[in-house]
């Protein structure tokens, strides 16, 4: 057995676990089985995260838990930590969910009641909101900021999209300009809009669906504080070729404004946004298999968002 984890199932006092590989992204996780019930280990991306932002990220989670909200709560460790290192490699383990993915990013979803579960995915995610701005988080709670800096700035959180190498000149030019006049946007507009703790990254993978429609909310490496349509416009911009798109939005959004309020008016400038950071994100995956391909995808949403403003 991998010596990470079988250093982890003793720290848990799992010894004699069996345990099965489910997903590698930017973290391993794997099932753990043992005396009747199930837990997710999670191995961390090495450098990807201190281990304050990631005790941060379960304190969270915990609170959003705690809460009601349908996310996987932290389990302690023997000593009483939610977070062990071991051989170098960070390591947590969580609730173990039993759901599905809502889909695949690049494929058809394949949904049983498409709008209501949308409907319902806004609602999550205005109770997401709701219950972290009622949380007092713990001195020294650190999380990455998505706000003008880390979208915009010298030093994007997903690096600089302008400066993507294999933009052609119209493309530079294009992404230039937008990053200019979202700046002034942003500078002028900022202090109007809702702000907090946001998950970032509620693409189909991360968000589960199980009996009764019940959905719930995983992964939030990416999770911190940031505008809250940024957060939408997430949820939202992986299911843009779906053929009934504006439907789903607007039940999305319907099921938002069932649970909270929150002005939508600058919700198509967010996806313009959040299409550029991920011109962003690839740069540094270039050589990743699939890459170029995901590159262009990627800029031709940037191209087709950006122009519709």
């Amino acid at each position: 057995m991998n010596p990470v984890i079988k250093g982890a199932l003793a720290g848990w006092g799992l010894q004699g676990a069996e345990v099965r590989l489910i997903a590698t992204r930017e973290n391993q996780v794997f099932r753990v089985d043992h005396g009747g019930g199930s837990l997710a280990l999670r191995l961390h991306r090495l450098g990807y995260r201190t281990d304050q932002e990631l005790r941060c990220e379960l304190q969270w989670m915990a609170a959003l838990a705690e809460g009601g909200l349908n996310v996987p709560a932290p389990k302690a460790a023997l000593d009483g930590d939610t977070l062990q290192t071991v051989e170098g490699v960070q390591v947590s383990m969580l609730d173990w969910l039993d759901a599905e993915p809502m889909g695949q990013i690049g494929t058809p979803l394949v949904l049983p009641d498409r709008l209501g579960l949308f409907f319902t995915l806004g609602a999550k995610m205005a109770r997401l909101h709701e219950i972290s701005d009622s949380w007092t988080p713990p001195t020294g709670f650190q999380r990455w900021a998505w706000d003008r800096d880390g979208l915009l700035g010298e030093a994007p959180l997903w690096d600089r999209f302008w400066e993507n190498p294999t933009l052609n000149r119209q493309d530079r030019t294009m992404l230039e300009r937008f990053r200019t006049q979202a700046q002034t946007w942003l500078e002028a507009e900022e202090g109007a809009q809702d702000y907090g703790l946001i998950h970032a990254d509620l693409v189909p993978e991360n968000v589960m669906h199980g009996e009764g429609g019940a959905l719930y909310f995983i992964d939030f490496d990416d999770g911190g504080y940031g505008f809250r349509l940024f957060d939408i416009a997430t949820a939202l911009i992986k299911n843009r070729a779906e053929p009934d798109y504006t439907d789903l939005r607007a039940a999305l959004i319907e099921g938002y404004h069932s649970q909270r309020t929150l002005d939508m008016s600058a919700l198509d400038l967010f996806m313009a946004l959040r299409s550029v950071t991920y011109v962003g994100w690839i740069i540094a995956r270039q050589a990743e298999e699939g890459a170029d391909a995901r590159n262009e995808r990627y800029l031709k949403q940037a191209r087709s968002l950006i122009s519709a403003l």
